[in-house]
């Protein structure tokens, strides 16, 4: 009973704390430093964003970092392009973030299920880790253990479902190559089951 009759106090206080005094623009600063106006808001849209551990990330037509951490990210994008490459039967949104030999590959399987007449209707839980890179940092092996969650075969016409796949795990190996100043995918091989 005493512990309750303290925390109503010491959380009142933090609330009042954390309100302050500081005239501010109302503009969000994860670094914690107000800005003059807007000024702060517009440098920092410009220049790119710090992500959760405090790194530095490109902004919107920035080149990506060659860094491994950066490729992770490029490898997450690819994954997710490729969910949406199959359910629209569009390999064309796969150019941004895939290269040849891989980007060949999946484009001839999507255009093959487009001629089919059906579409493929997934989505993959990831988990990669870096397993190495290059010397020169042009490269990066991730190592990941997908989880298909499910697969839904759709009528491309009707929108009907065809059948389901279960899903479930394989272990996946994919090289990341910094082409054009970002991380595509250039390469990926399936193994066993993880």
């Amino acid at each position: 009973m005493q512990f309750r009759k303290c925390v109503g106090p010491l959380m009142l206080m933090g609330l009042v704390a954390a309100c302050g005094s500081r005239a501010d623009s109302g503009g969000f600063h994860p670094s914690g430093q107000a800005g003059a106006g807007g000024s702060a808001a517009a440098s920092a849209d410009a220049s790119g964003a710090s992500d959760a551990s405090g790194r530095q990330t490109p902004g919107p037509g920035a080149p990506a970092p060659r860094t491994p951490q950066s490729a992770l990210a490029g490898y997450r994008t690819y994954q997710l392009a490729y969910e949406r490459a199959y359910k629209n039967n569009d390999p064309s949104v796969l150019n941004a973030v895939a290269v040849d030999p891989m980007l060949a590959k999946v484009t001839r399987d999507i255009n093959d299920v487009r001629s089919q007449g059906f579409s493929w209707h997934f989505h993959n839980v990831l988990s990669p880790k870096v397993q190495g890179a290059s010397p020169d940092g042009s490269s990066v092996v991730i190592l990941d253990c997908v989880l298909t969650l499910r697969s839904y075969k759709f009528d491309a016409t009707t929108g009907k479902r065809l059948g389901l796949w279960r899903g479930g795990s394989v272990q996946y190996q994919a090289i990341m190559r910094y082409s054009d100043d970002t991380w595509k995918i250039s390469e990926a091989t399936e193994g066993g089951k993880c």
